[in-house]
């Protein structure tokens, strides 16, 4: 198969791992930057162009890590090949729809997957009424677009959470409040779902003082055993936003188990660092098995 990967750089630890577990099978793989890709739009047709230059072919398989910075422009590639039947491992409106956490919520909370207590507003008058109505303080406050951890605030009374939301609304932020569970112990879970199945999962301890469990925070990880219920909201969810490969993030409480974020770009260092699963070459298979049944133009 012709494969594309779509990262700004061919250092990036999983951008390398997916690379060399698709050539160890065979494939031809071009590392694109999607950064530096244009699209021309012209006469019912299209070109994608890189670095204003050389025209990009169609390949069999795109795989996007699309960072959270250029998410809508990596998006608008993707989708121009999406349009062209090739497939993706990440959707284009799986892709934007994961990065908006609020969306992702909405989504899970329609479709009956359990989440924490959320509450978003823009109205500055009610921010106490807002916060009792997730049990009082503490709270979480989150940017609805944040990742790796940055951008999540643990607000530990009623006053320090005002004078952040105050300040967050006086930039023009949008955020998004969420119970604090308490019973979490900063620890959270990653599942890695791959079409139908999770390949690998592992939970995330955060640093002792710190509530925040992702590894790029300072965490550390170990490998952890998903109930039935929860690969099932994991698989779930990753299909829901149009993802055949994601990062699902699941925290377990008095309530069971409360998916938080879904990731469309999950990185693979850490869990497979921790876990010992080659994800890269169980998404490489996938790929393979996904591409035959649907009689891609094979190369292998």
């Amino acid at each position: 198969m012709n494969i594309f990967i779509f990262s700004v750089s061919d250092q990036v630890y999983s951008t390398k791992r997916l690379y060399d577990e698709a050539i160890n099978r065979g494939h031809d793989v071009s590392i694109i930057n999607h950064a530096k890709c244009s699209v021309k739009l012209s006469q019912g047709k299209r070109q994608v162009i890189f670095e204003g230059d050389d025209i990009i072919g169609e390949p069999d398989v795109i795989i996007p890590r699309i960072g959270a910075s250029i998410t809508g422009h990596g998006a608008a590639i993707v989708k121009e090949f999406e349009m062209n039947g090739v497939f993706s491992t990440a959707r284009s409106l799986g892709i934007l729809r994961a990065q908006n956490k609020l969306r992702t919520l909405q989504i899970m909370n329609r479709k009956h997957i359990p989440i924490p207590d959320t509450v978003f507003s823009v109205n500055t008058d009610n921010i106490k009424e807002q916060i009792d109505l997730l049990g009082g303080a503490p709270v979480i406050i989150k940017l609805q677009e944040g990742t790796h951890g940055m951008g999540v605030i643990l607000a530990e009374t009623e006053k320090s959470a005002k004078s952040i939301i105050d300040t967050l609304h006086t930039m023009n932020t949008s955020f998004l409040l969420q119970e604090f569970i308490k019973e979490s112990n900063s620890e959270d879970i990653r599942a890695l779902v791959v079409g139908d199945k999770v390949i690998a999962s592992m939970k995330r301890k955060g640093l002792e003082d710190d509530f925040r469990s992702n590894i790029h925070r300072g965490g550390v990880g170990s490998v952890v055993s998903l109930s039935s219920k929860e690969e099932e909201m994991a698989i779930r969810a990753a299909h829901y936003l149009g993802l055949p490969v994601a990062g699902v993030d699941l925290i377990r409480s008095k309530r069971g188990a409360l998916l938080i974020e879904v990731n469309s770009t999950p990185g693979l260092q850490g869990i497979e660092a921790y876990t010992k699963v080659n994800v890269a070459e169980g998404i490489i298979k996938y790929i393979e098995k996904k591409c035959l049944t649907k009689g891609s133009r094979t190369k292998r």
